[in-house]
């Protein structure tokens, strides 16, 4: 196996059955979580060894990569245990590493009806975790895709004993736009709603891949100088899609907007760091919540609109974009949770804080905690993307607290 040391709590093995062995990091970044094997009750820092806190504490997991194709291995084996029938994917993307605008915009693929997890992969052979996970993952073949078990995206290796389908592409927009042909294929039609990113700023771009899991929405790519040819045939596919750019102007200009007004109806959800526009991107929606009223997303509306409690959140540094397209299958499955940006890993940015304030902090009243919603924070990385100081405040803020008349039990 690859030293790549505590990953997740989540178990790896060459060939998909047998005793399951941990997937490891490259590089031990932390004493708290070697989990390496059983805990004794002799074993010293017993707590620590097993994993706490950085592995998990009550509200919070961390997948602990030292890199995105460590997290992305960890997050797939989260997602599908491939440990008893009907728990396997039916087929698995694995997206280049070169690449991380078509890595995010592999994210899609995660949707239904293919609901693939991405690997991640340089050009000439696959990672050590990688080929492990993808060996435990065991996928089964994809009726929606041909039976295929790899969707290969861009320059990835080719995997020897699965049936795989690839998409090409010689640029990030033309791949993002293979990748979209290929959804609008499997999905029989192309999508209502499309999300422009930016293909030179990562950050505002890495709230879309968790959107993209879950709703199906293909992320297409503008560049500086704007909407390059790939990009304006993709739209052209949708026949006047609503358009989502993700990203304020410094980023996507108000002329690239203008631009895309010929292609369908465009509207921009951002703000004006990393953290405050992936916080933007959770609380949206279109058509726009009515004031003063519980806000949910509803049947032919675009956005998360998570303005309550009770969910999943995803913890991304921003200066990891792959760790978005790595982390994208939670997104699209378990808790739902969208991507929230860090940019320092010892910092919970002021966005993100308020945001878990204003909004997911769960109460509960006289009935009492067991009649409260819960939340779940996802944490990506090791301590290098995000801190244990910063896991354990989101701990705190995600845990239900009494309400004014609650019974404090």
């Amino acid at each position: 196996m690859p030293a790549i040391a505590g990953i997740v709590a989540v178990a790896v093995s060459a060939c998909g059955g047998g005793t399951p062995k941990l997937l490891q990091s490259s590089s031990a970044t932390t004493s708290h979580a070697s989990v390496n094997g059983p805990v004794a009750s002799t074993t010293p820092r017993a707590a620590q060894q097993l994993g706490f806190p950085v592995l998990a504490t009550k509200n919070t997991t961390r997948v602990n990569g030292s890199d995105p194709v460590a997290d992305a291995a960890g997050v797939a084996v989260a997602v599908f245990p491939s440990a008893a029938p009907g728990t396997h994917p039916s087929a698995v993307a694995l997206a280049p590493t070169n690449s991380w605008q078509a890595a995010i915009a592999a994210s899609v693929l995660m949707a239904p009806p293919l609901h693939a997890p991405v690997l991640l992969s340089g050009a000439t052979a696959l990672p050590a975790a990688t080929a492990d996970a993808l060996a435990y993952l065991a996928p089964t073949g994809s009726g929606s895709a041909g039976g295929a078990q790899v969707i290969r995206v861009g320059a990835v290796p080719t995997v020897k004993g699965l049936h795989t389908s690839a998409i090409n592409g010689s640029d990030p927009y033309t791949l993002a736009a293979a990748i979209d042909r290929f959804v609008s294929a499997v999905a029989g039609q192309p999508s209502n709603d499309v999300v422009i990113a930016s293909a030179t700023s990562p950050a505002y771009a890495m709230p879309a891949a968790g959107w993209a899991a879950e709703s199906g929405n293909p992320i297409l790519f503008v560049g500086a100088s704007g909407i390059p040819g790939a990009t304006r045939q993709a739209l052209l596919a949708h026949s006047k899609p609503h358009i989502y750019v993700l990203g304020p102007s410094s980023v996507i200009p108000d002329a690239t907007m203008k631009a895309l007004g010929k292609y369908g109806t465009v509207k921009r959800v951002s703000g004006t760091d990393p953290a405050s526009n992936s916080v933007n991107f959770a609380t949206y929606r279109d058509p726009a919540c009515p004031f003063g009223q519980a806000c949910a997303h509803v049947p032919n509306s675009f956005g998360w609109a998570l303005r309550s409690p009770g969910h999943g959140y995803v913890l991304l540094n921003a200066s990891r974009p792959l760790d978005a397209a790595a982390a994208a299958a939670l997104s699209g499955s378990g808790d739902y949770g969208p991507d929230l940006l860090v940019e320092n890993a010892s910092t919970l940015p002021k966005p993100v804080l308020t945001y878990f304030l204003d909004y997911a902090t769960p109460g509960y009243t006289q009935e009492g905690p067991t009649a409260a919603v819960y939340n779940h924070g996802w944490m990506i990385g090791d301590q290098s993307a995000v801190s244990v100081s910063v896991q354990a405040e989101v701990d705190r803020l995600l845990e239900a607290v009494p309400q004014a008349g609650g019974n404090g039990q």
